[in-house]
């Protein structure tokens, strides 16, 4: 998120950080599947998110491109958001019945939702709550380690900040190329590395992405 933007303007004033109670607890949603709406622009996905996809539905990021994701430029950066479907711009894993297909495997953002991140000049990040993000009247207070559940949470944290820092180098690189071919070829060898990671039998992802980023970052020429 862009530190430029006034919190209070969008939040309610407050930093986050993992222990800390936040009033973000919807209770289940109760059967509302509003913020799955229209928000195909937001929810811009990771290596991690795509991994996680792909697991949950057998289907490769290719098949996932053709049919529940969409590649949406970001500056000169290709990146995957979720796809919207129809008049009503839902979300492409949304059932019939309104609820999510995938709810155990969803996007981080979706998963932090109400909540947001906002990252410092130090190297870390910590947690907003979006005001009038969500449209229950009275949310209540829980754990953000709760509320977000993702296991392995150290580890998906230091993911999380390397894959920022390297798409903020890459984001500067990339300012300065004018050939369109080069940054075609740019995006896609990004595509190629990071988001068609597969498991295997006895797979870790964050072993995975850590050992192909020196390599990545070598042949893009960045720090």
């Amino acid at each position: 998120m862009n530190q430029k933007i006034n919190l209070h303007d969008i939040s309610d004033g407050r930093l986050y950080d993992i222990d800390d109670l936040v009033r973000a607890d919807t209770n289940g949603c109760g059967g509302c599947s509003a913020c799955c709406y229209g928000v195909g622009g937001f929810v811009e996905l990771n290596p991690y998110d795509v991994f996680k996809m792909t697991t949950a539905t057998q289907m490769s990021f290719d098949d996932l491109l053709l049919e529940k994701l969409e590649l949406c430029l970001k500056g000169k950066r290709h990146f995957p958001y979720l796809r919207m479907l129809g008049a009503q711009a839902c979300c492409s894993f949304l059932s019939q019945e309104g609820r999510c297909t995938i709810h155990a495997s969803r996007p981080s953002i979706c998963r932090l939702f109400p909540l947001g991140r906002v990252y410092d000049n130090q190297g870390d990040f910590k947690f907003i709550l979006q005001t009038n993000a969500c449209i229950k009247p009275k949310l209540d207070k829980i754990k953000v380690e709760k509320w977000i559940g993702i296991d392995h949470y150290a580890a998906n944290k230091a993911f999380i900040l390397a894959w920022h820092n390297f798409n903020k180098a890459l984001e500067f690189r990339m300012k300065f190329m004018r050939d369109t071919e080069e940054v075609g070829s740019t995006n896609q060898y990004v595509l190629d590395v990071f988001f068609h990671i597969e498991a295997k039998s006895d797979f870790d992802f964050y072993d995975a992405f850590f050992k192909k980023l020196p390599s990545a970052k070598n042949h893009l020429g960045i720090l």
